[in-house]
């Protein structure tokens, strides 16, 4: 079960503006990601299921978390059916994110009280994910469907529409500044934030410093 209000996610989320992407089938390296981000600055965090037992990961993460990181608040993206969306609600996941729209994923979440972000490339789509109760739509992958100007292009005929978009989008004043410019209020950073290198080494303070210069830029470009 959440231990997060819908709301008070979807707040935190626009809030914060930045919400760190990563998958790692090592639970020590996987505690250390999330409490790097956490202490950077970025409590919003997606957890991708893409493994095996990723969900048993992830429980054991949620768990730890609770008691370690309580200000962090975890979520599971790279879901595509309402089977694995329920699997990890019930291991903890304040948020569900997928890389397709998925109507049973959308009900499922709405029916729970959980924020659900699905992956949309046209306005049909996300028109479709707002009926059926998505607040944030995932823009999914960000640089293939158009980059920023597709987001100026959802959000002329749909301004109300909040976009979080993932996959080409990078940690650099440039690429955050066209994004943000463009409308968005959030984004996904997957490996451009939380490198490989990063990873191998297990540089957390090199993780929490790049984190917290991220969110810097993020305030410094974002429309007043």
């Amino acid at each position: 079960m959440a231990r997060f209000p819908k709301l008070q996610v979807l707040s935190k989320m626009k809030e914060v503006g930045v919400i760190p992407v990563f998958y790692d089938k090592d639970i020590e390296t996987v505690k250390g990601v999330v409490k790097a981000c956490s202490k950077g600055g970025a409590q919003v965090i997606e957890f991708t299921n893409r493994g095996d037992f990723a969900n048993e990961v992830f429980s054991e993460l949620s768990k730890w978390a609770a008691k370690e990181v309580p200000e962090a608040i975890l979520g599971v993206g790279s879901i595509v059916d309402p089977y694995a969306a329920i699997l990890f609600i019930q291991s903890g996941a304040n948020f569900i994110v997928g890389p397709t729209f998925n109507p049973e994923v959308a009900k499922l979440c709405n029916r729970r009280g959980i924020p659900y972000s699905p992956g949309c490339g046209s306005a049909t789509e996300a028109s479709n994910a707002l009926e059926l109760g998505v607040e944030i739509v995932k823009v999914f992958p960000g640089a293939e469907v158009g980059g920023p100007s597709f987001v100026k292009s959802i959000k002329g005929p749909i301004p109300w529409i909040s976009i979080m978009p993932t996959g080409g989008v990078s940690a650099t004043q440039e690429s955050l500044e066209a994004w943000f410019k463009a409308g968005v209020s959030c984004v996904g950073i997957g490996s451009n934030l939380i490198t490989k290198e990063i990873i191998k080494a297990k540089n957390w303070d090199l993780l929490s410093e790049n984190v917290k210069k991220t969110l810097d830029i993020v305030k410094s470009v974002r429309p007043k």
